[in-house]
């Protein structure tokens, strides 16, 4: 158990009830300074409260199960006395602590949002709409500036059919709202609805119903949405619950956070149920495997999360930071080797508790620390990981659903994908590596390295690069080998379908952290067939590999 020091809080009668967190990119105008701000976005997944004008003359409004004329959300629900409602994000100044309305999506009638995410290239934001489906895309000052429809356009794409919103709204005034029955609330169709979000390597990632799918659709070099979704994989866990949060570590694994079904006691003791959500890791195949669907293994490890069985206590948010030395200090050399998973009752198991009892209390709603390495059945039941509370208190064992989503701030996050220009750009109409190569500086380039993704698979470090043609030569394959020695790159020549497809490299025998010069030549496969000297646009790529290890 860690104990620590009193929070910054900002109360629910300022925001109102909040889920989804993000940081964006520190940077300010006023200083040189990197201080990031945090933005949180209202949602109903902590429940829902009505009520009506009072009646008894007790100075206070009357508190409603059923929507009736005139009923209104309570004070405290969305942070309606600063102007929020079910749609808002909020910024929190992360100098100040000032709260100021940073964005609005005034067409969400109740249900609020899902997540947001924070894209460092283009300095924007993605937040997913539970009313209808929609993922916005938002600027850097609040501004909604356009949607993806996932039911709509990201379906078919799949060979699904398109699932337009149904138009179902949530009526606090009608006679078919119930507090307590979400399925009232006028939650978007399962199969368009979308939670968690999360970007990497260029795309971005997002969660798909109860029985969870995670697509991707890619984010194009003006900050737009790619209009290329593709499916990832379908969720394995025990129970079909939503993913409400995605995460990637600077190695390419894929974590994934499941929440129970949303609740709404009218006790304010449950908001979701607990027990039963999961915690899980995916990577990549490598090689991929023919004979599956998707590029990412069928079977997901899992994390015990919390001490009651079947240590399954996930509450719904996850992120990563730093690991740790022997001396319990920050490795800045591991930047994401600690996992940070929120969750319910922690430390609450009767069976354990002459164990856990000289750690500290056991009703602990909050955070879980554990190396992200400790996948089940290591660490199981989680000895081997830290716990803090939300709140500090420890009271209240029977409560569920009350934590959501965590964000930590790790300036050395974003390693997995960024720009980088090609520094020795060249046209050479033949193919092979010629007398004087590289050309001049001077040279417009003719290919550029959009973003470089990073996966660590069993057969060691794989890079996903995404080629920008500036040259417009029409290119689909690239020619690859290692100008760095002891290193390898494989495969030699590859033929991509477009360019929204990366080109992936393995890349083997490198020091983590190293930088690998790679020789690369973009060419036609259909004039390489044709025989004879072919157009190749040839570069060299300094290619820096992550700080981290692919070794188990």
């Amino acid at each position: 158990m860690v104990f620590t020091p009193p929070p910054f809080e900002v109360p629910a009668s300022e925001i109102g009830q909040v889920f989804g967190l993000a940081y964006d990119d520190g940077k300010r105008e006023e200083t040189t300074a990197i201080v990031p701000n945090l933005y949180a976005a209202a949602t109903s997944l902590h429940g829902l409260q009505i009520v009506t004008e009072d009646e008894d003359e007790d100075g206070r409004p009357e508190r409603q199960r059923r929507g009736e004329a005139g009923a209104r959300f309570m004070d405290g629900q969305f942070g309606e006395k600063n102007g929020g409602g079910p749609g808002s994000i909020w910024r929190i100044d992360g100098i100040t602590g000032a709260v100021t309305l940073f964005a609005n999506i005034d067409t969400n009638s109740g249900p609020g949002i899902g997540n947001i995410a924070f894209d460092r290239s283009h300095r924007q934001f993605f937040a997913s709409d539970l009313d209808s489906g929609l993922i916005h895309r938002i600027d850097i000052d609040g501004n909604l500036i356009d949607t993806f429809d996932h039911g709509v356009d990201g379906r078919p794409a799949r060979g699904l059919d398109p699932v337009a919103d149904d138009g179902a709204v949530m009526d606090i005034q009608g006679a078919a709202f119930d507090a307590e029955e979400p399925k009232s609330w006028g939650y978007t169709q399962e199969e368009r609805s979308v939670h968690g979000l999360a970007m990497h390597g260029g795309r971005l990632y997002y969660s798909v119903g109860e029985e969870a799918e995670i697509w991707s659709v890619g984010i194009a070099r003006d900050g737009t949405f790619a209009g290329d979704p593709r499916w990832e994989l379908t969720v394995e866990a025990d129970e079909d619950l939503p993913v409400t949060d995605i995460a990637f570590d600077t190695r390419g694994f894929m974590y994934l956070a499941q929440r129970g079904e949303v609740e709404n006691r009218y006790d304010y003791s449950s908001f979701a149920d607990s027990g039963e959500a999961s915690v899980l890791r995916y990577w990549r195949e490598s090689p991929d495997d023919p004979e599956t669907e998707s590029i990412w293994v069928p079977a997901p490890q899992e994390y015990a999360v919390g001490f009651p069985e079947p240590y399954r206590q996930g509450a719904g948010g996850i992120d990563l930071q730093y690991g740790y030395d022997a001396e319990g200090f920050f490795n800045r050399n591991a930047c994401t080797a600690t996992l940070v998973k929120t969750g319910d009752r922690l430390r609450d198991n009767p069976a354990l508790e002459d164990q856990l009892i000289e750690g500290g209390p056991l009703a602990v709603h909050g955070v879980q620390l554990t190396r992200s390495t400790l996948v089940r059945p290591k660490n199981e039941p989680p000895f081997g990981s830290w716990f803090a509370d939300y709140d500090g208190f420890s009271e209240d064992p029977e409560v569920k659903g009350h934590v959501g989503d965590v964000e930590v701030w790790r300036p050395c996050e974003g390693r997995a994908g960024y720009y980088e220009p090609i520094p020795y750009p060249g046209d050479i109409p033949v193919p092979g590596w010629p007398p004087g190569f590289p050309p001049p500086n001077d040279l417009p380039p003719c290919i550029e390295l959009e973003t470089a993704a990073y996966f660590c698979t069993p057969a060691g470090l794989e890079a996903d690069l995404y080629i920008h043609d500036r040259a417009g030569i029409g290119g689909d394959s690239l020619s690859a080998k290692s100008l760095t020695p002891g290193v390898g790159v494989s495969p030699s020549k590859q033929t991509v379908p477009s360019l929204a497809t990366p080109f992936t490299l393995g890349i083997n025998g490198h020091i983590p952290g190293e930088t690998v010069d790679l020789g690369l030549c973009f060419y036609k496969q259909s004039d390489a067939e044709a025989g004879g000297y072919f157009p190749c646009c040839k570069v060299t790529l300094p290619l820096e590999t992550p700080l981290e290890s692919c070794a188990p």
